[in-house]
């Protein structure tokens, strides 16, 4: 199994009160206080399939303009998310499935553009987003309990498609085992590594009892499993996947 990054945006910063800011007091926050932001999806290839979790924004979204006093600068544009993918030696007609994690567009941009791909979503999710079709799985989350979390969908050998709700009503994550690791690509359960370690949910939520729910899963099952922590919005995602960074947490 191989796990790449495909990096569309860095050199970008938020602030403390956006990443941690999810039921926080505001007065216990520091908004001078900012972590690195970058834009990444991620890559999946087992040898038989090409997998993609989330498929970037538009390649016609234009570069978002540098403001100081934003809460959320997600970074400089690197460049569209299907170069990228052929940087990495992958053309669209390659992909086999697509793992959506979530709704919003910097996760789904692109799902238009994988002719061959079968792309999975949560009920609720294709719903929002109105998909239909034969290649659009609404996953059924039916087999069974993995470690922490009660509900999961085998994708592929080692790769499970799981319920997380909270960020958005169908949120989900992934996980892919290889070599005794296991990599867990979240979406936005949290924002930044640091709001993980901090255990502090993001203010951007659906549903705030279940993102703490589904925090405190992430959290449990990082405790009990040797975990590469692959984050879409700060640099740390594809730092920790290049360097085969295990996640600690206090």
């Amino acid at each position: 199994m191989k796990i790449k990054a495909v990096k569309l945006y860095d050199n970008g910063f938020m602030t403390q009160p956006f990443a941690f800011g999810g039921g926080a007091d505001p007065a216990e926050l520091d908004p001078t206080v900012r972590y690195r932001s970058s834009l990444q999806n991620f890559l999946i290839d087992t040898g038989d399939e090409v997998i993609l979790v989330d498929t970037g924004l538009p390649r016609e979204t234009p570069p978002i303009p540098r403001k100081e006093d934003a809460a959320l600068y997600m970074g400089e544009k690197i460049t569209d998310y299907l170069s990228a993918l052929r940087a990495l030696g992958y053309e669209p007609e390659q992909v086999t499935r697509i793992l959506v994690t979530h709704k919003h567009p910097d996760h789904t941009g692109e799902l238009r553009s994988f002719p061959n791909a079968k792309i999975y979503l949560s009920p609720e999710e294709a719903e929002a987003l109105k998909l239909t079709g034969e290649n659009i799985v609404r996953a059924e989350f039916a087999d069974g309990p993995y470690y922490s979390f009660p509900r999961s969908q085998k994708v592929a050998e080692g790769i499970w498609y799981l319920p997380a709700p909270g960020h958005t009503k169908g949120n989900s994550i992934v996980i892919a085992e290889d070599g005794g690791r296991f990599y867990l690509f979240h979406g936005d359960v949290t924002y930044c590594d640091a709001a993980l370690r901090a255990n502090r949910l993001s203010v951007v939520f659906e549903d705030l009892a279940a993102a703490r729910e589904t925090l405190d899963r992430v959290r449990t099952f990082i405790r009990e499993h040797p975990t590469v922590y692959l984050s879409t919005h700060c640099p740390e995602g594809y730092e920790n996947l290049e360097n085969g960074t295990i996640m600690t947490l206090e």
